[in-house]
């Protein structure tokens, strides 16, 4: 039996009247906002004298009723507070200059305010018709891109939530367009490196090559591929009757930063049919430098890579490209028909990215791209890059000069070192002063193993470094390094 009507428009208005309550009249909206930019004000105001990483605090964060939704909304003001103490508190700062770890970005004021316009207009930028504006804009970053590499007019790609998904998606074209088959799966070879992000292994996992054949291809002592010993696996895997299928290599690998010789492994790929990918994720911008295009030369031969600007291009996380040198590879492999979406197809006058990757529904990150080139111009980003260059250099002569035991020097920003002293184990020591320096917390570094071997890892990438925070690294190295000497052991310094 129908109900009544009288009823119907009652409900309709009471929960009506309750659901605006996510709408706030402007004065109210106004004083809320004004809350909302005096915390990002303080916080931006404060950043230098903030800690890289905050050891206090972390029973600040189990979970309990601030952290769940209640039924009934609360208080900004105390909102923000459990904000600043129990997210913004404790744990990495990534907004640091003093992050020195990983691979920092940045996370630059004019890029989260593209985000708060994308997020207000919310405009869908994944099909053409829906908003032609946000498409030609993602696009316009992904062409600017492709030209840094070097890629044709015919190259294209997307806005991605990051490498990884950069990855997964150029491992799916890759399937794609070499007409990969399940029974093609164990015969398949991908060649890669021990020094591979392991965002590729999952790829390859998810994309259902995880039968394929891996073979890790030997480094040479600054850990770069060998384009001869390359040659020598893809023409015994031929031999014996099996499928040379996709190579992968780095332009700036996350452990040491090392870029392989990547022209002569474009040329090893071509002679053999091998679907070439680079993962430039951390180096791809550095080709806005002179440095950067001359250690990435042949880059633009690959026929896919991802770079991520949220590195590169100091931009929130949640910013990946993935670039193909035909786009036509892409279409076929993420292009998709649905009776839903038929609209869509009447203006299409550029590609969309929702054709373009394996995201439907995603957020408009070209906002947070556009705004901050087009406000600053390219000019500053490549001033920070190059700064960064230099300053791994520099800290690699001053540690040295120290007493620690340096890699060759960097290809990019990223520096490895280790303190070697017969007064104490270099395994127990070196876990020490890494301890250490993230206790005293004005500066974060990490750590990795290189040839079995504990080491420490600087890496300079985010604008907000300089070189006072690295002579802050640099004043605590040294006094641990005279600790460990004296056989007192490393302790936090500050």
């Amino acid at each position: 039996m129908d109900m009544d009507l009288d009823h119907i428009v009652r409900q309709v208005e009471k929960y009506g009247d309750l659901g605006r309550a996510l709408e706030p009249p402007g004065t109210q909206r106004q004083a809320l906002f004004a809350k909302v930019q005096g915390y990002a004000d303080r916080f931006l105001d404060r950043i230098g004298s903030l800690k890289a990483y905050e050891t206090d605090g972390h029973e600040k964060c189990e979970a309990d009723g601030m952290f769940e939704p209640q039924e009934e909304g609360g208080d900004l003001d105390r909102l923000l507070d459990h904000l600043a103490l129990r997210v913004d508190g404790p744990g990495l700062n990534p907004a640091s200059g003093g992050h020195l770890g990983y691979i920092p970005g940045g996370g630059v004021p004019a890029a989260a305010w593209g985000d708060l316009l994308a997020a207000i207009t919310n405009r869908y930028a994944g099909v053409f018709y829906s908003s032609p504006g946000a498409v030609r804009m993602e696009n316009a970053m992904v062409r600017w891109s492709a030209r840094l590499v070097g890629y044709p007019e015919n190259a294209g790609g997307c806005l991605l939530s990051g490498g990884s998904m950069a990855n997964l998606t150029a491992v799916a074209t890759a399937r794609s367009a070499m007409g990969l088959k399940g029974r093609d799966l164990e015969r398949a070879v991908v060649y890669l490196t021990h020094h591979a992000h392991h965002s590729l292994h999952k790829a390859l996992r998810i994309t259902g090559l995880g039968e394929c054949i891996v073979r890790y291809v030997p480094m040479d002592h600054r850990y770069r591929m060998r384009a001869d010993a390359l040659r020598d696996m893809i023409g015994a895997d031929e031999r014996d009757g099996l499928r040379p299928f996709l190579l992968i290599a780095n332009a700036g690998s996350t452990d040491v930063g090392a870029v392989d010789p990547l022209d002569e492994l474009a040329s090893v790929a071509a002679k053999h049919g091998v679907w070439y990918h680079v993962d430039a994720a951390y180096g791809g911008y550095f080709l806005l430098t002179d440095h950067g295009r001359s250690v990435m030369v042949g880059i633009h031969r690959a026929d896919s890579l991802v770079m991520d600007p949220h590195k590169g291009l100091f931009l929130p996380y949640g910013t990946g490209i993935v670039l193909l040198k035909d786009i036509r590879h892409l279409m076929a492999a993420h292009g998709y028909q649905a009776h839903y979406m038929q609209d869509t197809r009447e203006r299409a006058f550029e590609p969309s990215p929702a054709e373009l990757s394996p995201e439907l529904s995603k957020h408009f990150r070209g906002l947070r791209m556009w705004l901050p080139l087009k406000l600053h111009g390219v000019a500053p980003f490549r001033a920070c890059l190059e700064e960064k260059l230099w300053l791994a250099r520099y800290f690699r002569h001053r540690v040295a000069a120290i007493g620690f035991a340096t890699g060759p020097e960097p290809d990019l920003s990223v520096v490895h070192f280790r303190l070697e002293t017969p007064e104490a184990d270099p395994e127990v020591i070196n876990r020490d002063i890494a301890r250490a320096v993230v206790k005293d917390g004005r500066v974060f570094i990490s750590t990795t193993l290189l040839d079995g071997r504990f080491t420490l890892r600087f890496a300079a990438l985010s604008f907000r470094t300089h070189r006072e925070q690295v002579d802050v690294l640099l004043e605590q190295l040294e006094l641990l390094a005279r600790a460990a000497a004296t056989g007192s052991g490393a302790q936090p310094v500050h």
